[in-house]
C-alpha cells in the first residue's frame, strides 16, 4: 500500500492534545458488507448500518478492493450520471482513467485524488486503462460521496485532480504514523482538495505499536474506517479492523493505536479519517442523484434522460474488453 510514502525524520510532527481539551468518545462500531459495484468490481460498503445522521455531510463509501486482478480481470463503471453531490475517488494502488461530460478528467493513480462535483448533472466514466486490463494487478481505492447543501445543488459541474506528490505530509508525536492530508486542516497542515462542504479528509498508516494522536475541529464529525491492519480506538482501547468503522462523538482530539502485530497481509494499520460539517437538511437519494425531497429527484431523472447533463464526447473513453480466447476445435476424424 505505498499510495505516498516519506521519510517519517524529515517531516514536521503534530502536537498531542492541549491541556484540558477533550477526548472524543466512540460511539458505534460496524463492519462493513461486501458488495460489486459498476461491471463488477468488488467493494466494502463503509456506511452500511450507520445512522445518516450520524454520518453527515457523507453519504455514501465503498472501498474497492483491495484484490489482485488476474489478466483480463480488472473492470470499472460504464458512462453514468450523477446530481446534487461531489465525488471523491482516492487511488490507493492500482490506475483508473477518468472521463466527463464537461471537460474533467485524466489518470487516478498511487496515492492520486479525483474531486469531481456534480454539481447540477453530469456524466462520467471511471475504468482502467488497457494495459492494466491485459496486465492484471493490484487495484486498491476509496470512492466518496459527499452532499451539497440544498443552495449548491445545482452550481455548475466542476472537475479537480489532485495528484499524490500536492498532498500535505505529517507526522503523528512518536514519529510512528504517516498523515496524508488530502482536504480539510489538521493541526496547522492544510490539505489541496477544494471542498464546497466544510470537511477534513486524511490517510493515515500507523505502525506496529505506534499511537496517532489527532486534534480535530468540534464542528465537524469523526469517522475513522480501517482499510488494512489491526488496531485500538481511543483511550479506552476499543478493538478496531480492516473493514471495520468507528463512529466517535463530540470533542476536541481522538487516538488509534496499532497493534503490536499485525497481520501478514498488512505491515502497519491503514486508516482513511475523515469529518464534515453536517449540513442538516433532508436527503432524498435515488441511484446517483441525492437531492432534498423527492420532486427533486424525477426533476433530476427528467433532465438526464432529456440530455441536459451533457453529452458523451465523440472520441469518449470506454471500458476496455480485451477479445476473448479463440476456440480450439479439435478434429477427431471420424
Amino acid at each position: 500500500m505505498p499510495a505516498v510514502t516519506a521519510d517519517y525524520l524529515q517531516l514536521p510532527r503534530l502536537d498531542g492534545p492541549p491541556s484540558g481539551a477533550i477526548e472524543r468518545p466512540l460511539l458505534s462500531v460496524t463492519t462493513a458488507p461486501t458488495g460489486l459495484e459498476g461491471e463488477g468490481f468488488p467493494v466494502h460498503r463503509a456506511f452500511a448500518g450507520v445512522s445518516r445522521a450520524l454520518l453527515d455531510p457523507f453519504v455514501h463509501m465503498d472501498q474497492m478492493g483491495a484484490v489482485q486482478y488476474a489478466p483480463g480481470e480488472p473492470k470499472g463503471t460504464p458512462w453514468h450520471p450523477h446530481r446534487g453531490f461531489e465525488t471523491v475517488t482516492y487511488m490507493i494502488d492500482g490506475r483508473f482513467q477518468h472521463q466527463d461530460s464537461h471537460g474533467g478528467g485524466g489518470m487516478i493513480e498511487n496515492g492520486a485524488t479525483q474531486w469531481m462535483t456534480a454539481g447540477s448533472g453530469i456524466l462520467h466514466i471511471e475504468t482502467p486503462p488497457e494495459d492494466l486490463v491485459m496486465s492484471g494487478g493490484l487495484f486498491h481505492g476509496v470512492q466518496l460521496w459527499v452532499n451539497l447543501p440544498a443552495k449548491k445543488k445545482m452550481i455548475p459541474p466542476a472537475y479537480q485532480g489532485i495528484e499524490a506528490a500536492a498532498v500535505e505530509l505529517a507526522v503523528s508525536a512518536d514519529a510512528g504514523a504517516l498523515v496524508r492530508v488530502i482536504a480539510g486542516e489538521i493541526g496547522g497542515h492544510r490539505g489541496p482538495g477544494s471542498t464546497h462542504t466544510p470537511i477534513t479528509l486524511i490517510h493515515a498508516t500507523v505502525s506496529p505499536g505506534a499511537r496517532l494522536q489527532l486534534p480535530w475541529v468540534r464542528s465537524l464529525n469523526a469517522l475513522i474506517y480501517v482499510l488494512a491492519g489491526d488496531g485500538r480506538v481511543g483511550t479506552q482501547g476499543r478493538p478496531l479492523r480492516d473493514g471495520q468503522l468507528a463512529v466517535l462523538g463530540q470533542g476536541d482530539w481522538f487516538e488509534v493505536r496499532a497493534d503490536d502485530h499485525q497481520d501478514s497481509r498488512s505491515p502497519a494499520l491503514e486508516l482513511l479519517i475523515l469529518g464534515g460539517r453536517p449540513i442538516r437538511e433532508a436527503v432524498a437519494a435515488y441511484g446517483p442523484f441525492v437531492m432534498n425531497t423527492e420532486t427533486e429527484l424525477g426533476q433530476a431523472l427528467e433532465d438526464f434522460e432529456a440530455g441536459l447533463f451533457g453529452q458523451i464526447p465523440p472520441d469518449a473513453l470506454m471500458p476496455y474488453v480485451p477479445d476473448p480466447a479463440p476456440v480450439r476445435i479439435e478434429h477427431t476424424g471420424i
